[in-house]
């Protein structure tokens, strides 16, 4: 099949929802399909071969976030183009509602649609103004995916249709197979707790995580909390306080690194607050076999099986994050038992079980 992925969000600065339509395009490759991805991206930034570019962006506050889009008459102009020249079997739109390119290609389609939507929102105003503005091009949607049941349920209750669930995919093998990172490998006596994400958004919980980390550092004087992921490291290093010797802000790190800290890491902490539809970083730590602890959030405890795969705290409570990590490096048998569990369910999550699911969807669509 030809297929046209829609990407809302900019290639300059990835995220989750970049990560996933790289890797399902990389994926539809290898297994024989045409693709071909439109992206926001500013001149020079690295693309992978198969992303058109759709030209530079602005910063735009979205679901507790800064989303950089892109729109305008030169932007819808490339993408009615792109549409043109690619002759598509199937465009596959994310996050359709956005304003950027994914509306604008939805205006412009057609060919058989998918949307796949990443966001978890309740009781939006945004969604419930912008439904009427975009109803006609969401009309042309024939396949509905969301990436886990947080995010179908916004589907349901902002526009009316079901979707069927089909999670982020990680390369399981990449992260089981990783080398641990000689820097931040864990011991008995110098465990390193692991944080990824965007050090500026508060929602992201690392505010949480360091005051949660007095209380580690009376048993366990020798912890290291690494601070991994874009965004205000000067800032966080300026704030640390008598923190400082106890905490490295390494900033935005390359997907080798971040598997090497994930597998040689004594426990990643996911202190998320909230906005979180899924959580693939859960993923890729229970791949590469790091023990985990989260915010009791719908969709994390929907990936920890309700805390079977790794333990759960009540979001935002740094001494509840402080004991769940206590107990992880504590009671070895009990964290051992865990890390096998998720090993063997992070399968689910393989792209080769993910992306059969979405060809599933495709071929329905499409009718073959």
């Amino acid at each position: 099949m030809r297929i046209g992925l829609v990407c809302p969000y900019s290639f300059d600065v990835p995220g989750g929802v970049q990560f996933h339509i790289r890797d399902v395009a990389a994926e539809l490759i290898a297994r024989g399909h045409a693709v071909s991805v439109l992206a926001p991206a500013g001149d020079g930034t690295p693309l992978p071969p198969y992303v058109e570019p759709a030209g530079r962006t602005v910063g735009i506050r979205y679901n507790g976030s800064v989303a950089r889009l892109n729109f305008g008459p030169l932007t819808a102009r490339r993408a009615r183009r792109w549409l043109a020249e690619g002759g598509f079997d199937i465009l596959h739109v994310h996050e359709p509602i956005t304003p950027s390119l994914a509306i604008l290609s939805l205006m412009y389609a057609q060919c058989p649609v998918v949307a796949t939507f990443h966001s978890s929102q309740t009781a939006s105003k945004v969604l419930r103004a912008a439904y009427p503005l975009v109803r006609a091009s969401l009309e042309k949607i024939s396949g509905v995916i969301a990436v886990s049941e947080e995010a179908r349920r916004t589907v349901m209750d902002h526009f009316g249709c079901d979707a069927v669930i089909i999670p982020n995919g990680v390369r399981v093998d990449q992260f089981a197979a990783a080398e641990p990172d000689p820097r931040w490998l864990g011991t008995s006596d110098a465990p390193v707790i692991a944080f990824l994400g965007r050090i500026d958004e508060p929602r992201k919980g690392l505010r949480v995580a360091l005051e949660a980390l007095p209380a580690v550092l009376a048993v366990r004087p020798g912890a290291r909390l690494v601070v991994a992921g874009a965004g205000g490291a000067d800032e966080a290093l300026s704030r640390l306080g008598p923190l400082r010797g106890s905490v490295e802000v390494v900033g935005a790190i390359t997907d080798t690194e971040k598997a090497g800290l994930l597998k040689g890491c004594s426990v990643y902490v996911a202190p998320q607050l909230g906005g979180e539809s899924f959580g693939i970083v859960l993923v890729e730590a229970m791949a590469a076999g790091a023990p985990v602890v989260a915010s009791r959030l719908a969709a994390f405890g929907s990936v920890l099986d309700d805390g079977a795969l790794g333990l759960l705290f009540e979001r935002g409570d740094a001494a509840a994050l402080s004991r769940a990590v206590l107990a992880t490096l504590d009671q070895a048998d009990a964290t051992r038992a865990r890390v096998a569990r998720a090993s063997r369910a992070v399968r689910r999550y393989d792209w080769s079980v993910v992306a059969d699911r979405v060809v599933a969807v495709y071929e329905t669509v499409a009718g073959v």
